[in-house]
């Protein structure tokens, strides 16, 4: 551990030499706390608590706490909670800069201003840096390793009056003691290229943010923005989804075949297998791979595949995808069924109007199985494989495991590692920070780690599991940077078993995770024995069809004996075979098959193609993913990524715009360039100029010759028209797609003669606008109809805009499509709020009691401190809220027979199931205009 320094005269320089900083930032004045209002973050700081200890300043509490029971009684540990300074979101009064905060005109100069909430944080850090240095002490920056971390020591450094090549900067990739008193003892200057770099990235995010989204408010809708990373990654989503749109499938022919080599049983079993396959479980699905091959295995059966028919290659297909045509493929598929052993085959075709190429006509092909016909085993070969452990965890990987094993969000997944990596708190031993950190693209193990896990694994499973050398991993991504640890447990004297009371579940299911990879990456790989079996025959020995098996079984299970066997669902166990025994077929299975599209994201594979590509960096993916959901540019279904109606017009609006910037490859070289700041010393302002002159041009380009996306139109599919024009005898006049306030709807091409519209669905199909559902309105019981705006599905009344007697009744569903009852309105109080001092302040109930909060929000977010106010005040508005809520009860919702499908919380029924059930109802014009924006 450090020693303390021998005290020295009191510094007199406040603030360091502007000159010796990257770059001479200004300091701004505090941001207005008009309309925004944030609670104050405060630190543990009590006056004179600095007197005589060294400062160390680290991000969280939580690290705080860790650390601090490490370094003892001579050091304070506070915590700057987060980021204290960034560029400001407005510019002050009087200036006109379109970029707050940076000087487009002077170097892309920053002037920085305290985040908001940050004031007492601020000047409780000054106080305590102040008292420590005074007394001959040392201010000590130790936030993360990562170029944010260094940017927020950079900050705190200047707020502090600390020069950065003064400063004493100590970073530890984990937690714990050993690496805490390394890092003291070895403390080095605030890294400038690393401030520099990070500097750089936020200005450009912030020029591209601040000057691209005042056009997409002008071109497309109100309230949009754009950035410079986030936007690539929806054109990455936009065009997968446009490559769904338009794949056409290829056809293919599969025969597959089930043999057992107890021929007497032979006919018994395809009675048997057929009565399997026809079974259906309680949601209605068959059989599942699994129970198939679990019977097979109990009656002596085995799958294979037709793979040769009289010595040539088993492929039946079309190439539609290549522009081929598409000839009926049937009559060769039932020859080869007759080869196979079918008898009485025949064939049978229909239609499926959403099918695309040759998938528009489904056919099949079927017969008898004969059990007689003649098949032998021409060889058996048997081969050992190994499977290899895997690296353990970078920061990608583990968002990407994190997403398909346990269901997380990337934004979870970080969370929970970030709180791992800080310290939990552990009984009897305090806070324990269980794993290294965790933005990483390095999969380096440090020798120490080596040979703590090594030992581990030779005491815990014996010689046979342990590698004779450590297995040594290198990275998949060639531009990686910040190469420390890989994310690793901290101490093997953790088991998750061990530490599992204290954690939370998340907690618990991430630690495991980490421990299990770590652990298993340095044993020895699994082997196992595969075993390839052809079996040739047919009803015709001059034209011999071959079929193949296979299936392979676990010999030894090396690394698996932590992370797991791997559950496959098709691999099957073949019984023993011998080269020339004769088997029998009991199912015979000639299959139409499509090639499939590319699937949708996943949060895993986004991850993976974001990482691959160069998009962002791993630990920005969290944010990268969050934001274009938040936005609405891609929404996520069953765990998939689906591009919406919006996300497909800002990237086609800003791919006219500013097609450099939406481009991957340059994305991915800006990066590099962000890299070689750091790396190279490469002048940032320099790189800044370099961006910033065509930019500036195509967005002056853009101003003047984009069109708005509501002025344009996209045809329709030729077998839609408008039935409004061959109602009123115009004939057949074609549709057209536009775009409104909520997303792409379908219009009359003669618009505005005739104003035909209808809102489509995800394929572009017109749909109704309103469908009526089994819901009685709860203001007047008419019947409710289920609509989509601008948030998603909602119920509203069916009598909205009904002439004689209208109604506004307006019920929100939740993410299962269930309906809520609204809640009872607030109470108006005479208490000004204290933010925007225009507006009252509303008194609602709530779960820990009355809460106040301004009566204008959104627009100012001001809340009351209800424990402030006086007893009798208190006293009286808490009986005038009661008699409020007593005067508006939550109402139960209903269904017209009058069941409840709410509690009296107004929370859905465990009992009611999602709402929507189409109606037969004409749709009205004013639904429909509601719906599209019209």
């Amino acid at each position: 551990m450090a020693k303390k320094p021998a005290k020295t005269a009191k510094a007199t320089k406040k603030r360091a030499d502007a000159s010796a900083e990257p770059p001479a930032a200004e300091a701004a004045p505090a941001p207005s706390k008009g309309g925004r209002f944030r609670r104050q973050a405060t630190t543990a700081y009590k006056p004179g608590a600095g007197k005589d200890r060294h400062l160390v300043i680290v991000e969280s509490p939580s690290k705080a706490k860790t650390i601090n029971k490490y370094l003892g009684r001579d050091y304070l540990v506070l915590a700057s909670v987060g980021h204290v300074r960034d560029l400001p979101s407005r510019n002050p009064k009087g200036v006109k800069s379109p970029v707050p905060g940076v000087d487009l005109e002077h170097d892309f100069r920053p002037t920085y201003a305290i985040s908001e909430g940050k004031e007492r944080v601020i000047a409780d850090l000054k106080k305590a840096a102040k008292e420590s240095q005074a007394s001959g002490c040392d201010v000590w920056f130790a936030t993360d390793l990562d170029r944010e971390g260094e940017a927020i020591a950079w900050h705190l450094s200047q707020e502090l009056g600390i020069a950065a090549s003064k400063a004493k900067r100590v970073v530890f990739p984990a937690i714990t003691k050993s690496e805490i008193e390394r890092a003291f003892q070895h403390p080095h200057p605030i890294n400038e290229d690393r401030v520099n770099a990070q500097q750089a990235r936020r200005i450009l995010d912030r020029i591209v943010g601040y000057q691209v989204s005042p056009l997409l408010w002008k071109k497309v809708a109100r309230g949009l923005s754009a950035g410079r990373v986030q936007s690539v990654a929806v054109r990455v989503v936009v065009e997968r989804e446009r490559e769904i749109r338009a794949f056409v499938p290829d056809e293919y022919w599969t025969v597959g075949a089930c043999f057992t080599h107890e021929l007497a049983k032979a006919a018994g079993l395809a009675k048997d297998w057929q009565t399997l396959l026809a079974r259906r479980d309680e949601k209605g699905n068959p059989p599942t791979q699994r129970l198939q091959n679990a019977w097979l295995g109990e009656h002596a059966g085995f799958r294979a595949e037709l793979i040769e028919v009289g010595g040539e290659k088993f492929d039946i297909r079309t190439l539609a995808s290549k522009g081929e045509p598409w000839p009926d493929l049937s009559p060769r598929v039932k020859s080869i069924a007759s080869l196979v052993g079918l008898r009485n085959v025949r064939s049978a075709a229909a239609e499926d109007a959403k099918g695309r190429g040759p998938a528009r006509t489904v056919r099949e092909v079927v017969g008898d199985v004969d059990p007689g016909t003649p098949y032998r085993v021409s060889s058996v070969e048997t081969k050992r494989t190994t499977s290899r452990p895997p690296a353990p965890f970078i920061t990608s990987t583990l968002q990407q495991a994190g997403a398909s094993r346990l269901g997380f969000a990337a934004q979870r997944t970080m969370r929970t590692a970030q709180q791992l990596y800080e310290g939990v708190e552990i009984p009897g031993e305090g806070p324990v920070g269980l794993i290294t950190y965790m933005r990483t693209d390095s999969t380096h193990l440090s020798a120490d780690a080596i040979d703590m896990v090594r030992s581990y694994v030779k005491a815990k499973f014996g010689e046979r599991y342990l590698p004779e050398r450590a297995n040594i991993y290198t990275s998949s991504n060639k531009d990686a940077q910040e190469a420390h640890e890989a994310i690793r447990p901290t101490s093997l004297d953790y088991p998750p078993a061990k530490v599992r009371n204290a954690l939370s579940p998340d907690q618990l299911k991430l630690y495991t995770l980490i421990w299990e990879r770590f652990v298993a990456c340095q044993m020895v790989p699994a082997q196992w024995d595969a075993t390839s079996v052809l079996i040739t025959g047919g009803t015709d020995p001059k034209t011999p069809c071959v079929f193949r098996a296979g299936g392979r079984s676990l010999v030894f299970d090396g690394f698996y004996k932590v992370a797991g066997v791997p559950q496959a669902g098709d691999e099957q166990h073949l019984p023993v075979l011998a080269e020339g025994a004769h088997l029998a077929p009991f199912a015979l299975d000639a299959q139409q098959k499509f090639t499939s599209p590319p699937a949708r994201f996943s949060e895993a594979s986004l991850i993976k193609l974001l990482e691959s590509e160069g998009i962002g960096r791993p630990s920005t993916y969290a944010s990268i993913i969050s934001t274009i959901q938040d936005r609405n540019y891609v929404a996520k279904e069953s765990g998939r990524f689906y591009a919406t109606d919006l996300g497909e017009v800002v990237t086609d609006k800003l791919l006219e715009a500013i097609p450099d910037i939406m481009d991957v490859g340059y994305t991915r070289d800006m990066e590099g360039l962000l890299d070689k700041v750091e790396d190279d010393h490469l002048d940032w302002v320099d790189m800044l100029r370099k961006f910033y002159k065509p930019f500036k041009q195509q967005l002056a380009a853009a101003e003047k010759d984009l069109v708005h996306a509501k002025a344009e139109t996209r045809p329709a599919p030729a077998e839609l028209s408008c039935p409004q024009c061959e109602k009123e005898g115009r004939g057949t006049v074609p549709l057209v797609y536009r775009f409104g306030k909520n997303g792409r709807f379908l219009s009359c091409s003669l618009y505005p003669e005739c104003k035909w519209a209808s809102p489509v669905d995800r394929e572009g199909n017109p749909r109704p606008a309103a469908e009526t559902v089994d819901v009685a309105c709860h203001k007047c019981g008419s019947p409710m109809t289920k609509r989509v705006g601008r948030f998603g599905p909602f119920l509203g009344c069916s009598k909205f805009g009904d002439k004689s007697a209208p109604c506004d009744g307006i019920l929100n569903l939740d993410k299962k499509g269930r309906v809520e009852a609204p809640g009872v309105p607030p109470l108006t109080t005479d208490i000004q709020c204290g933010v925007c001092k225009s507006r009252p302040l509303y008194l609602r109930g709530g779960v820990r009691g009355p809460w106040l909060s301004c009566s204008g929000f959104p627009k100012c977010r001001g809340r009351g401190k209800w424990a402030d106010l006086p007893e009798d005040q208190r006293v009286a508005l808490e009986k005038a809220l009661a008699a409020h809520e007593k005067a508006n009860p939550v109402p139960i919702i209903r269904t017209m027979a009058g069941a409840p499908l709410t509690d009296a919380k107004g929370k859905p029924l465990p009992t009611a199931a999602p709402v929507g059930v189409k109606s037969d109802e004409p749709e009205t014009l004013e639904a429909v205009a509601d719906e599209i924006g019209v």
